[in-house]
């Protein structure tokens, strides 16, 4: 099958300007989430998508492939359509699963993507997936930058949520607390049909592609990862990375500075 990846990256975060290009031990985010990347088995290309000059030359100067792409895309998923259309026309070869790897992610493991892509190798039915891990604090449960999903016997998801759910009131102590991690991979007609789509209420409201997936009837099957790992939103979430990265044995192996 041929798989490829797209890591979609802006320099306008409304929360974070600047974010792809943030320093962690001398090297860009963006490069953190390229390498670590790029060692999945299951990845036959890797690219960054970006409408930015800085992130292209940032990408040049790092022998990182890349796809520019237009600046007026609102979702992700838009930006990661358009970079892998141009991928094809220049290979002359479709797409079978595209995986869209979050640029915000520096601490995302290979076995991550191959773990994320397995259901739809295995099942031709399941259209797309996303990972999700367990919430490990009360704050975290709390925070809105934290996506929180509930999944029913099966492992594909009810919502999602930018808010605490299940409801604390109603017993979710009892319940595992579970996040959204934000690797994607769909099936390539479905990813041109899901933008196609109409965006919801819910989606709009949540800031969440995957509720537009829900609301027109589409199932999005869950994967559970316990790999730690931490998305950086803010300024605070990038020294969190920092101090968590020191000890990480993947870094050590891609990281040849003193830090």
């Amino acid at each position: 099958m041929n798989i490829i990846g797209i890591i979609p990256a802006r320099m306008s975060s409304s929360r974070f300007p600047g974010k792809p290009l943030a320093d962690i031990y001398g090297m860009a985010m963006i490069r953190h989430v390229y390498l670590r990347s790029a060692m999945s088995d299951t990845l036959g290309a890797l690219y960054v998508a970006t409408p930015d000059k800085e992130i292209k030359d940032y990408c040049v100067r790092n022998d990182m492939r890349f796809v520019m792409t237009k600046d007026t895309h609102e979702r992700a998923s838009d930006r990661a359509a358009e970079a892998m259309l141009k991928i094809e026309k220049t290979l002359g070869r479709k797409t079978d699963i595209l995986v869209m790897i979050q640029g915000d992610e520096p601490m995302v493991y290979p076995e991550m993507i191959d773990l994320a892509v397995r259901p739809l190798i295995r099942d031709r039915k399941i259209l797309v997936s996303n990972l999700m891990s367990p919430l490990k604090t009360r704050e975290e449960f709390s925070d809105p930058n934290e996506v929180k999903v509930v999944v029913d016997e099966k492992g594909f998801a009810l919502y999602f949520s930018r808010e605490p759910i299940p409801s604390e009131k109603k017993g979710a102590r009892d319940i595992p607390m579970l996040k959204q991690v934000c690797i994607i991979p769909f099936r390539r007609d479905f990813l041109l049909r899901f933008n196609r789509l109409s965006q919801t209420a819910p989606e709009k409201i949540e800031s969440v592609d995957m509720l537009r997936c829900l609301g027109h009837g589409y199932k999005v099957k869950m994967i559970r990862s316990d790999f730690n790992t931490y998305s950086v939103d803010t300024p605070k979430d990038l020294e969190n990375v920092k101090k968590a990265m020191k000890k990480d044995r993947l870094f050590r192996e891609y990281h040849k500075g003193k830090i």
